[in-house]
């Protein structure tokens, strides 16, 4: 399920917790985090959070965790253990209202909320140096405010659920028109589901 790890030399990122996220992180061979950002609280995105308590042992303190206060309102709800800690378990997380801008170690981060159905999902501007990759999922409209943050983009990480029209996703004749409209260098589809020809 859909997650994304942004580096430089010295600092790692980690976008949303998937249920996958175990496995990801095992085959990239990371056992460490500087920061973790959720898009929104679905599933497919948060629900591997309970192995983020291996992510701690290893820092031996809790990990940043950002997002955007509703989000955040309800991971904190689904996993109050990792943010609280209980039972004489420390938190896990290091919880954080993710604003429109910050720094992580040396890596620029901006942000931009898109419609994704009935709620919204956070979208991610990563800047270092000269180099900018953007990462746009879980949204069903482009916004003036999206298309300003994904501009000219060395690479650009897009969701392209389907063929078909979605209520919830960008499906691939939206997704390329954005594609067109923001002029990235190099555009990556993702988040396609099983009728999607990935070849």
């Amino acid at each position: 399920r859909v997650s994304i790890l942004v580096e430089s030399a010295t600092t790692r990122i980690l976008v949303d917790t998937s249920p996958d996220m175990r496995a990801q992180l095992l085959a990239a061979d990371v056992v460490h985090v500087d920061a973790i950002l959720w898009t929104h609280d679905h599933a497919d995105h948060s629900h591997g959070l309970d192995d983020v308590r291996q992510l701690y042992h290893h820092r031996g303190t809790p990990v940043p965790g950002y997002a955007r206060a509703q989000t955040l309102k309800l991971l904190k709800q689904r996993f109050g253990y990792a943010f609280e800690g209980r039972h004489g378990y420390h938190p896990t997380i290091d919880a954080h209202v993710l604003p429109d801008s910050l720094r992580i170690g040396d890596i620029d981060v901006e942000c931009v909320d898109q419609p994704h159905g009935e709620i919204f999902s956070t979208g991610f501007r990563f800047s270092h140096g000269n180099s900018s990759i953007g990462y746009a999922t879980d949204f069903h409209a482009f916004t003036p405010d999206m298309l300003t943050l994904y501009d000219r983009l060395d690479i650009w990480v897009v969701d392209a659920l389907r063929v078909r029209p979605h209520p919830t996703h960008s499906h691939l004749a939206l997704t390329l028109e954005g594609i067109a409209a923001a002029r990235p260098d190099r555009a990556i589809l993702t988040h396609m589901d099983q009728s999607m020809d990935y070849a």
